[in-house]
């Protein structure tokens, strides 16, 4: 199988339809699908930031429904289910923004909403292992990890990546860069963290490239290894992207 595994979306809505079409897939019914059979992966974070989070949700919610849903929750998503389930969360970080979408629907349509996206979130894996040698997880995954039953530490890694309890001067979460010293021989593709352009090293491939940060939507296709891109419609910020020694 081959796949096309696409960065953080963060509600960019308009661009996820311009990468589907420039990676050649068409829509069938509200199902993209591709005439060599390739299969769309998401890392996560498809909500909160950008302008049509819902849009994009009901998306997933449709490759769901077909069977062909292959995604991994992020930090954002888990925000959004545990808002959904009645925990107090800060509607900070651009969670607030899926939360005024959401409340501009008719009441009904959020009762219908919000247990459509409980039910979407508690049917995802923490990571995908896809064939022998691809694995996909939002914020990343170390090697001896992999296999195991999923403990706090892993899930915790898994949604917030290896973070060191500190944090920067715009008040960010510093982490460490665990793929420098990753020895697996599985690639590993994750998102996360926005960086200016792809960062490949040791087998792992971070494809957030900052979409919503004005910066692109990006899909790493496997097993060509190759990198495909469309340009954000949103404001460029330039201290929004990480950059790795």
């Amino acid at each position: 199988m081959k796949y096309d595994i696409i960065g953080d979306i963060h509600g960019c809505y308009a661009e996820l339809l311009e990468l589907f079409e420039v990676l050649g897939y068409e829509n069938q019914q509200g199902l993209f699908v591709h005439p060599e059979e390739r299969e769309l992966v998401f890392v996560g974070d498809a909500m909160d930031r950008g302008p049509d989070s819902l849009a994009v949700l009901r998306l997933l919610f449709t490759f769901q429904d077909r069977g062909h849903l292959h995604y991994c929750p992020g930090n954002h998503c888990n925000k959004l289910y545990r808002f959904f389930k009645g925990n107090r969360v800060q509607l900070t970080h651009g969670l607030e923004t899926t939360i005024n979408e959401w409340h501009r629907l008719p009441k009904k349509e959020q009762q219908q909403f919000r247990a459509r996206y409980l039910r979407f979130y508690e049917e995802l894996p923490f990571y995908q292992e896809l064939g022998d040698d691809l694995i996909v997880a939002h914020a990343g995954i170390k090697d001896d990890m992999l296999g195991k039953p999923i403990s706090k530490s892993i899930a915790v890694f898994v949604l917030y990546g290896d973070t060191t309890g500190k944090f920067d001067a715009q008040g960010r979460p510093i982490r460490r860069n665990w793929a420098k010293s990753y020895k697996g021989s599985k690639w590993v593709v994750y998102g996360h963290t926005p960086t200016e352009e792809p960062y490949i090293i040791n087998n792992t491939v971070n494809i957030d490239t900052g979409c919503i940060f004005g910066g692109y939507l990006s899909a790493f296709r496997f097993p060509e290894k190759t990198v495909v891109s469309v340009p954000s419609y949103q404001p460029y910020q330039p201290e929004r992207f990480q950059k790795f020694n």
